[in-house]
């Protein structure tokens, strides 16, 4: 077949790449060659917008032993069990483009996924977490949506054996056309035995496991690097389609191998299938290979190289194994009822050159495909020209909240702060026996055998990041390390997911460079830097006009931390009557792009709240210290929603209510007070308060009291001459709260 301007732009090249393709083949591709080229230099596998802004991310520390580059990464996380020192690997990755064509599968293979780029590193995975943005609640798709993808991740996540224990769910009209699937693993391993993807020894065989190569999934790779348009719905087959009880298998499979010492390098079929991971496998090892087309286990009739090479089937891993030891690895798999074949072999040509039928397919110089990709400077707005083009407004007159009880009672009901009960209840939080924690600010999973745990959590406020982006990539890290300090944890490293619009317009350049320019400055500034993570943009729908609507930015941050003794972690939930409530760091109340703002009010305007990097440190680590010595019974940060909306959460997770008496600090009175999202504060409740006080003193932190734990309303005073008070049942609140997604998605939880 002949190679048209038409195939090339199907294959997604601009004029300018197919002729750097040419360039470096040094002569016209056929249709294989071209097909491996575009999904190697798809967006989705090269990064080619965004890599040279990722390279300013720090990226290194003491306890980190892989940053960026293998897939996943890996951090010191201490002794285990016996003295044996142990490593958390842990990556967070997208699959939105697909989860919104098919729901379902395309959330269960995201799990799928992002499972194998933990356990091929040889740790065993022990908790998933998830971050899910739907557009708004009455769009006519958001319900299927909405139970599609809960069904993927809790069908996958259960039927594998492996806990899912925290995460976070936005509603926003920006994500109407392109919904954002984000999923995260954490696993452990023993230090001595983490595996990576480097190719070496030549004449080494290069060996296929797991399950049958299928036409499911082919072009993924390049559907996830385009715009969605009116024809998404005819993407479906580019769709992969998952099996969690083989994952299972593959699994317990790949971990027995690797107690052996039979494999060299280990690579997941990911993105772009045998493609990736047989060019990454090579060119990180500075070899060549050859493949066998006949020799691929394949599930269909027919299937050519084409279909072989970019097929996205899922369960299935590429292996590298020393000479003599592939009797032994096949009698592994083949006890776990697995395919293996070995399909080609390490070669010393730098070149990746596939055989079929006796004839040479493909035959490519590995440089051009993966380390000399293309790589664009995107042109992009300074950030005065962003929030100019943003149009977000100064803040205006701050309303007078007329009743706080009411204002409360709307915003816990609202889809911004409801209860995701619904979404949870469908994941099992519970398998393997060592989740210690669940909910709240951070789940926390015990370190088997041993009394330390893994903390962990996933956050962004995307509204912020839109509103000024070094501000928000600022806050999303923020937020991470504040909820790890809330339950104890000593906060040690981020993965991410940077999900975006289209970056070739420079308004989407503006809030990438801007989002990484907060990270790096608060991934620096928090001692915690990133060790792996995705990059997912053209998250936007084309419109009519040709013109794209784009998702809000989502710089979707997952953090790890440690806890030496698990039974000294606090959750939220007020634990007995009687205790004292205070406020660590409390400000004076922002409302600039608020909640409070939004969902009382109809408005967006106002800067997001600027983060105190060395006073968000300064109190997460004053916050850990005071859980460590015991002086408090329960901890939350305060985030969406302001003081109000923590402490009515505090009371509900405990079933206990409360007394506060609130006096009126900033200009903007009882609003700013209650519903103000102010940076670096904690709420937390203690049986004395006068060891805190006195370690408040002296670390420099900022404490208030502002009251008690107590009977079964929460009764708020706010004294700003004459006192106001505001007095809301539990049972109203717990009503409110839990309301809205059960009649989102009808009274039994199914779709109408």
């Amino acid at each position: 077949m002949s190679i048209t301007p038409q195939i090339v732009a199907e294959h997604g090249f601009s004029p300018q790449e197919y002729q750097r393709l040419l360039h470096a083949m040094g002569r016209e591709p056929n249709m294989v060659e071209l097909g491996i080229f575009s999904v190697m230099w798809s967006e989705h596998c090269s990064y080619k917008s965004s890599r040279v802004h990722l390279k300013k991310l720090p990226t290194t520390a003491p306890w980190v032993i892989c940053g960026p580059g293998e897939n996943a990464g890996v951090i010191d996380i201490g002794e285990g069990a016996n003295g044996v020192k142990l490593a958390a690997i842990f990556k967070m990755e997208s699959h939105n483009h697909p989860s919104y064509i098919e729901p379902y599968q395309g959330a269960a293979t995201g799990v799928g996924g992002i499972l194998r780029d933990v356990f091929t590193m040889g740790a065993r995975p022990v908790a998933n977490l998830n971050a899910l943005r739907f557009g708004r609640p009455d769009h006519p798709k958001t319900r299927h949506l909405i139970a599609g993808v809960v069904a993927g991740i809790g069908g996958y996540g259960n039927c594998v054996g492996v806990p899912t224990v925290g995460g976070e769910v936005n509603f926003d009209t920006a994500y109407d056309g392109n919904i954002l699937v984000n999923a995260m693993t954490v696993g452990i391993a023993e230090q001595d035995k983490i595996f990576y993807s480097a190719a070496s020894g030549i004449g080494n065989s290069i060996v296929y496991v797991g399950s049958k190569t299928g036409r499911d999934g082919i072009h993924g790779a390049t559907m996830a690097s385009a715009d969605f348009s009116e024809d998404s719905e005819e993407k479906r087959p580019t769709v992969q389609v998952g099996d969690p009880f083989t994952e299972k298998l593959l699994i317990e499979a790949c971990l027995e191998l690797m107690a052996s010492d039979a494999i060299v390098a280990i690579q997941d079929m990911g993105a772009a299938g045998l493609t990736s991971s047989s060019v990454e496998m090579a060119s990180k090892g500075g070899v060549g290979i050859r493949l066998d087309m006949n020799a691929v286990p394949c599930r269909e009739e027919g299937m050519t190289p084409y279909e072989m090479m970019l097929s996205e089937s899922q369960e299935r891993m590429l292996m590298v194994l020393k000479p003599g030891r592939e009797g032994f690895a096949e009698a592994i798999f083949s006890k776990w009822e697995l395919d293996f074949a070995v399909i080609g072999e390490v070669t010393d040509t730098g070149h990746m050159v596939l055989e079929w039928n006796g004839e040479t397919v493909a035959d490519i110089p590995l440089g051009p495909l993966a380390d000399e990709a293309p790589l664009y400077e995107r042109p992009y707005l300074s950030q005065d020209e962003y929030k100019a083009w943003a149009k977000v407004e100064r803040l205006g007159d701050i309303p007078e909240s007329s009743d706080i009880g009411a204002d409360l009672l709307k915003l816990m009901a609202s889809p911004a702060i409801a209860s995701r009960r619904w979404i949870w209840e469908q994941y099992d939080s519970q398998v393997g026996a060592d989740t210690v924690q669940t909910g709240g600010d951070a789940a926390i999973v015990r370190i088997h055998g041993t009394k330390r745990g893994l903390a962990m959590t996933t956050d962004c406020t995307p509204r912020y990041c839109y509103a000024d982006p070094v501000e928000g990539g600022k806050q999303a890290v923020a937020e991470a390390y504040r909820n790890l300090c809330a339950v104890g944890a000593r906060p040690l490293a981020i993965t991410n997911c940077l999900n975006f619009g289209n970056p070739q317009r420079p308004e989407i350049m503006a809030q990438i460079v801007g989002c990484l320019e907060g990270m790096s400055e608060a991934c620096i500034a928090l001692d915690m830097p990133i060790v792996s993570g995705n990059v997912s943009l053209y998250n936007e729908t084309k419109n009519e006009d040709g013109t794209g609507s784009a998702i809000l930015p989502t710089p979707a941050i997952g953090a790890v931390g440690v806890i030496e003794d698990v039974s000294k972690a606090v959750g939220i939930g007020f634990k007995a009557e009687r205790e004292n409530i205070m406020v660590i760091g409390w400000g004076e109340g922002c409302l600039g792009s608020s909640l409070w703002l939004r969902e009382i009010h109809g408005r967006s305007d106002g800067s997001p709240p600027m983060v105190d990097l060395l006073l968000e440190r300064r109190t997460g680590e004053f916050v850990r210290d005071l859980i460590d010595k015991g002086h408090v019974t329960a901890v939350h940060d305060v985030s969406d929603g302001g003081l109000a909306v923590t402490i009515a959460e505090m009371a509900l997770a405990g079933n206990i209510g409360a007394d506060v008496a609130i006096e009126i600090r900033g200009k903007d009175g009882m609003g700013a007070d209650a519903f103000g999202e102010d940076q670096g504060t904690y709420v937390v409740t203690t049986k004395n308060d006068s060891p805190i006080k006195k370690l408040a003193k002296r670390a420099g932190v900022d404490v208030d009291w502002i009251g008690m734990t107590c009977g079964d309303s929460l009764r708020m005073k706010y004294y700003d001459g004459p006192p106001k008070i505001s007095e809301i049942p539990l049972a109203n609140l717990r009503a409110a709260h839990e309301g809205f997604l059960p009649k989102l998605m009808g009274a039994d939880g199914a779709l109408a």
